[in-house]
């Protein structure tokens, strides 16, 4: 009777286990279904777009046929750039800081802000930098457009920067004093090192993330139907000619700005693959 029972229990736990396992495989396929669909339909309408004039020209006046979109193109490195520039030194330093003081009121604080920054809407930061910078200077900017999109990126560079170096074993750090080596040379030669792939994952990811964000721009960037690499005045981006051409009545605009979109998806999932690749490449095994 006894052997008859854990039989039974034994088909029943393993029925279960056949219909978990199939309950994530079909949960995971309808989680990916929507990706490859909206992937699809970017790069059918998109590949239409694509030619020699949408990379190296600039949009032609309301009414006329053709243009491309250098401007938008070289206007988003350049805000990306800049954005960099202001985010990361900031973001790593701050990780660093975090990492090493575990406990402590300043680092607490710290990180619930970090974490209040990353729930924070985009658009909110847009106006924040619109106050902070554009209504000062009274004019848009590309300076304007990198500051709002760097503070996009603190929380994500901060995050992944702190987490990765609290995984360094602490017995590097140790065999590092034991020779004498001052604090800040630990931190600089040995500690970030250690922690490299985990720090440039979360600058690929937060740039990925960036790249594509369109209402920061709007108030501050604003976009710029001519060429120009002038930081102190307003700047086209990718999402923010995709934005204005795709709610045109124009066909044309709209064709162009399928063709942008393609441009700025592939952007984005390269950085993506780039970030996996870095990850699991310079991972460092203790």
């Amino acid at each position: 009777m006894k052997k008859e029972l854990t039989e039974a229990k034994l088909f029943i736990n393993n029925i279960k286990d056949k219909f978990f396992t199939v309950l994530i495989v079909f949960l995971s396929i309808a989680m990916v279904i929507p990706l490859i669909l909206i992937l699809f339909y970017i790069f059918r309408n998109g590949i239409m777009a694509i030619n020699w004039e949408l990379f190296f020209n600039i949009p032609k006046p309301t009414g006329e046929t053709g243009g491309g979109v250098s401007n938008a193109i070289v206007g988003s490195l350049i805000l990306i750039f800049f954005a960099c520039i202001i985010a990361l030194p900031v973001g790593i330093a701050s990780g660093i800081y975090l990492s090493e003081n575990k406990s402590g009121k300043l680092a607490q604080i710290a990180r619930v802000t970090v974490d209040v920054l990353q729930g924070i809407p985009s658009i909110v930061i847009g106006i924040i930098a619109y106050i902070w910078i554009v209504v000062p200077s009274k004019s848009f900017s590309a300076i304007s457009g990198s500051v709002s999109l760097a503070i996009m990126m603190l929380p994500v560079v901060i995050k992944n920067t702190e987490e990765t170096l609290k995984l360094i074993p602490l017995s590097l750090k140790e065999a590092a004093y034991a020779l004498g080596v001052p604090y800040h040379r630990v931190i600089l030669k040995v500690v970030l090192p250690a922690g490299l792939s985990g720090v440039l994952t979360g600058i690929l990811v937060s740039v990925a993330r960036i790249a594509g964000e369109t209402a920061p721009l709007l108030f501050t960037a604003f976009g710029n139907p001519f060429f120009s690499t002038n930081l102190f005045k307003p700047i086209e981006a990718l999402p923010h000619i995709i934005f204005k051409y795709a709610s045109s009545p124009y066909e044309d605009w709209q064709s162009i700005a399928w063709g942008a979109s393609l441009i700025l998806v592939a952007f984005v999932l390269f950085l993506n693959l780039i970030a996996k690749v870095v990850s699991k490449k310079w991972k460092v095994k203790f």
